[in-house]
């Protein structure tokens, strides 16, 4: 195993801001589906008496039927207390959950313990999120995914790391990195750096070590090159083809797919509504099997590809096919399998086994690195040059002051 340097800087310094996870506090606001929300909606607001209607709601010491908070920044949803809402279900936004799933989420400040209001000011069509996870030293797993749309910052199992954008405000503006970070490796490499490229070198070089999460920056033209077409692809892969879509560099512009000899296809009819436990592999015949269905080819690799320990596929079979608590709103269920579920499923499949494929790419760059200590940028050398340590106010959010957001009961809230 190859001596891992002590001194290389930390995803803390070189992405000074971070949030912690969601926390919504109730499984009902969220769902596999909008239309499922809708109807969760439907019977909340349907609900007239107000034991029956905290019943539904499930509420916390941080969220109640009579609880005033503001807006959700990008979000005209009513203000007012939960106790006499009767109006349409907010339109259900889809946001990131654990690192490969997509869920819908209903966008109420009421109906979210901790939303963390920070990061939907920040949510553009520019923004990437880096999700930096708690160290798991019996899991191989890279320390840190990136997606596009908002995290909720929860892994299937274990402890919750923390979300950190790349930029601090709207429109791709104030890098959240430390301060004179891109002008010195523009420097060393004689190359223009952007603070994209800053994150895709974290995707493809961050490694876990007991000290924490570490990005060993190279000091070499040719070790950045090759970290950088390693990075933008995973950055690609993660945010399903919304980030870093570069036809000539084989990264097509929207979800991401095998090529046709490996692709996975449904060859036997799912059934209409699959229970928990009718997921099944085969690994000889690399088939997935549902009761019935069949899709195949599905490598190993994507079937074994594991987060926070648990198996992706296993994880996310579960979310949409468990039962809910009986007499709850998270009973409500989509009455059927759909063929939109059947499209998620298959581009999950595709995205955890190109995901696979660069395993090897990410492990040949860390040898490297580690190898050449002295072809990498310290932390020594960081503060030495003056970018560490990272000035205090750039571990706080940003003010953004041109978002008007509306405050509990029609009142503005200062930013």
């Amino acid at each position: 195993m190859p001596a891992v340097s002590d001194d290389a800087p930390l995803l803390h310094d070189v992405m000074p801001w971070s949030v912690r996870p969601l926390r919504i506090g109730r499984g009902w606001p969220m769902a596999p589906d909008a239309a499922t929300l809708r109807d969760r909606w439907a019977l909340f607001t349907a609900a007239r008496g107000e034991a029956e209607r905290a019943a539904l709601l499930q509420p916390t010491r941080a969220r109640g039927l009579h609880s005033r908070v503001a807006q959700l920044p990008g979000h005209r949803t009513p203000t007012t207390a939960l106790a006499g809402e009767d109006g349409p279900c907010p339109e259900p936004v889809m946001i990131q959950h654990a690192v490969h799933d997509r869920q819908w989420l209903i966008p109420d400040h009421r109906l979210i313990d901790a939303a963390r209001p920070e990061l939907w000011r920040v949510l553009d069509d520019r923004q990437i999120f880096a999700v930096q996870h708690a160290l798991s030293p019996e899991a191989a797993e890279p320390p840190v995914s990136f997606c596009a749309l908002l995290p909720d910052g929860r892994p299937p199992a274990g402890r919750a790391g923390l979300i950190r954008p790349l930029f601090r405000q709207p429109g791709g503006r104030d890098p959240n990195l430390a301060p004179g970070l891109v002008g010195l490796l523009s420097g060393l490499l004689a190359v223009e750096v952007t603070a994209r490229d800053v994150l895709a070198w974290t995707a493809a070089a961050a490694r876990a070590t007991p000290a924490g999460c570490e990005v060993p920056f190279p000091t070499h033209p040719g070790d950045w090159r090759a970290g950088l077409a390693l990075g933008g692809r995973l950055l690609w892969l993660h945010t399903r083809g919304e980030r870093l879509a570069d036809p000539a560099a084989g990264r097509e512009p929207g979800a991401p797919r095998l090529p046709g000899g490996s692709r996975p296809y449904v060859r036997a009819p799912l059934p209409a509504a699959p229970g928990p436990a009718d997921l099944e592999y085969d690994r000889d015949e690399r088939e997935l099997r549902i009761g019935t269905g069949r899709i195949s080819p599905v490598s190993p690799a994507a079937w074994d590809r594991t987060s926070g320990g648990t198996r992706v596929l296993e994880a996310w079979w579960g979310r949409r096919t468990a039962p809910g608590a009986p007499a709850s709103l998270e009973a409500m269920r989509p009455p059927r399998w759909t063929r939109a579920c059947t499209s998620d499923l298959l581009e999950l499949i595709s995205v955890l086994t190109l995901h696979a494929e660069l395993d090897a790419e990410r492990a040949s760059l860390a040898g490297a690195l580690s190898e050449r200590p002295g072809r990498t940028l310290t932390a020594t050398a960081l503060r030495n040059a003056g970018v560490l340590p990272v000035p205090a106010a750039r571990r706080r959010p940003a003010s953004v002051l041109d978002h008007r957001e509306e405050g509990p009961d029609g009142q503005f809230a200062l930013v």
